[in-house]
């Protein structure tokens, strides 16, 4: 088996604690960071629907916004 290699890496709190919040079960900050790290931002989208197809979007994101809203109302104010 491979010998891993480790650094140490110094982090404001802020930092860690934002490393945290994105630590799901199980995984190590190691794996935190190689996951937000690698991962695509959103910004890689843009521009990669028509804007027909961004407004059906927008559309569809109010709508469901608002399903949930009404749910949750019931819930609260039965």
């Amino acid at each position: 088996m491979e010998e891993t290699e480790y650094r140490i890496v110094r982090l404001t709190e802020e930092a860690y604690q934002c490393l945290e919040r994105c630590r799901r079960e199980s995984e190590s900050l190691s794996d935190v960071v190689k996951r937000v790290a690698d991962g695509r931002s959103l910004l890689d989208l843009a521009g990669s629907l028509s804007e027909a197809e961004a407004e059906r979007m927008r559309d569809t994101i109010d709508e469901r916004n608002a399903r949930s809203r009404e749910r949750l109302a019931d819930r609260v104010d039965p």
